[in-house]
């Protein structure tokens, strides 16, 4: 055998990517306001690519170049070619600043935009810094320690790190760490600083003018048998009743708040915008896509006449073409979009119409593999269509990924999806008695007699995901 490197020619099947196919999984994937960025970007970028206005086609033919203007443009020398083309890179709206209409129409969008500009989220770092700002005697030393107290909080408002950690860190005296901490343990809200839930607690009750001592004896010492419901060992240790106990549980629900830093933590709401909408019209479902606040994009037919213009040079003209070919592909994936979209929320909707009939309890066991072979499309072009997609249905806004799912066979043979499991074990649950609740070995025969039969462990999979506890934990005294 002999060693050495040598030449070999195969032939061999690949499929490659090219770039135009992985911007419309891109554009395909993207969720609509992700979408509406990409497509800034895209204009920003590409200077034949440009928002079709009515008001621009109206007014085309009072800014659009004369004949003369371009026989003299097409006559000039290559750096003013390159010099023109800088100037429509630029893309002023020229011809729009001079409509008093779009004038007024884009300040009144800017105005509109700017009174419906929430205001910035107040942290809570932030939120005790200025009640620190405001006390007396805080020298510039303390504030520096009481600072890094305040950012060292964690997301409930918690201090994990003790007085020695922070003198520690910072170089500084014993008691100047104790003082901060007990300067942001002060402030507001109450249980900020605390150094485990227990703390929290009971730094809360001593803000309170009175407080019932059996309540404050759970606190300190039966907390944790209070998150395992073990309410008759503890008015077994504390003498009190069950009633009593069950009145101090009460009042601590009612009236403390274990996680105070939660509030400044909590992330905003933000709006959903349904890329799909389906309507009921005459017993018939319709499906229609939305395009929302996507702009209708056209190729700027002032550049159309620089590429014929720009013949004469092949440099010009090779970066021109490439400009308005990536401007094509970028609008054909758009549409591409669309229509995927399209197709395959009209198969979902034939597929689960009981469900947009008859709620959740009718949704039909569905893979995204049944729908791609229908549609024509590989099952990964279904999750990309789906990824970060909302529809509007009869029955509320969902996620579009939220119609399909497994399922289990009944006792007649009809398929049931685990949504609809879900519901009947909630169901069962809510409906039980709750000073004797059931145990997982219990509802798997309550749902055998609902026509489901599945396994325990199943059973506990499913209670967990539904936020429903353990029986001894459901158990009312």
């Amino acid at each position: 055998m002999r060693l050495g490197l040598t030449q070999q020619l195969r032939a061999e099947q690949r499929l490659v990517q090219s770039p135009q196919m992985i911007q419309a999984m891109q554009v395909l994937q993207c969720p609509m306001a992700e979408l509406r960025d990409q497509i800034d970007q895209e204009l920003q970028e590409n200077v034949f690519l440009e928002v079709q206005d009515d008001r621009d086609s109206s007014s085309g033919e009072s800014q659009s170049e004369s004949p003369d203007q371009r026989e003299h443009e097409a006559s000039k020398e290559e750096a003013a070619l390159w010099d023109e083309l800088d100037n429509l890179e630029r893309r002023t709206e020229g011809s729009r600043s001079l409509s008093p209409r779009g004038s007024e129409e884009e300040s009144e969008r800017r105005l509109e935009a700017l009174y419906n500009t929430p205001d910035s989220h107040l942290s809570l770092a932030e939120h005790l810094l200025t009640q620190v700002r405001i006390l007396d005697d805080i020298s510039n030393e303390l504030y520096r320690v009481i600072e890094h107290v305040v950012f060292s909080l964690d997301a409930d408002g918690r201090l994990e790190e003790n007085a020695d950690q922070i003198a520690d860190a910072l170089m500084v005296p014993i008691p100047l760490a104790e003082k901060a901490i007990d300067v942001v343990r002060s402030l507001d809200p109450a249980g900020v600083g605390a150094a485990d839930l227990r703390d929290c607690l009971l730094m809360q009750l001593d803000r309170m003018s009175y407080v019932r001592p059996l309540t404050r004896a759970v606190v300190e010492n039966h907390l944790d048998d209070l998150a395992l419901n073990k309410l008759p060992k503890i008015a077994k240790d504390t003498g009190a009743t069950i009633d009593e106990v069950k009145d101090s549980w009460t009042f601590l629900r009612d009236h403390l708040n274990p996680h105070p830093g939660a509030f400044f933590t909590t992330s905003r709401n933000t709006s959903v915008s349904p890329d799909v909408i389906v309507d009921e019209v005459d017993g018939q479902f319709e499906v229609r896509t939305l395009r929302g606040s996507i702009p209708e994009l056209t190729i700027s037919k002032a550049y159309k006449n620089i590429l014929k213009e720009a013949r004469n040079d092949p440099k010009i003209h090779e970066y021109l073409r490439r400009k308005i070919e990536s401007a094509k592909w970028f609008i054909e994936a758009v549409h591409q979009r669309q229509n995927t979209i399209q197709r395959i929320a009209s198969e979902i909707v034939r597929r689960q119409e009981d469900f947009l009939r008859n709620g959740w309890s009718a949704l039909k066991p569905l893979k995204m593999q049944d729908v791609a072979d229908v549609v024509g499309v590989h099952i990964s072009t279904v999750s990309r269509a789906l990824s970060g997609k909302y529809i509007q249905t009869p029955q509320g806004i969902m996620e579009m990924k939220r119609f399909f799912s497994g399922g289990t066979v009944t006792d007649t043979g009809e398929m049931v999806s685990q949504q609809a499991v879900k519901l009947k074990l909630q169901g069962i649950v809510d409906a039980e008695d709750k000073q004797n609740p059931l145990s997982d070995d219990q509802l798997v025969e309550a749902l055998i007699k609902e026509g489901v039969k599945i396994a325990r462990r199943t059973v506990t999979k499913y209670r967990k995901a539904l936020g429903i506890e353990s029986s001894s934990r459901r158990k009312e005294f």
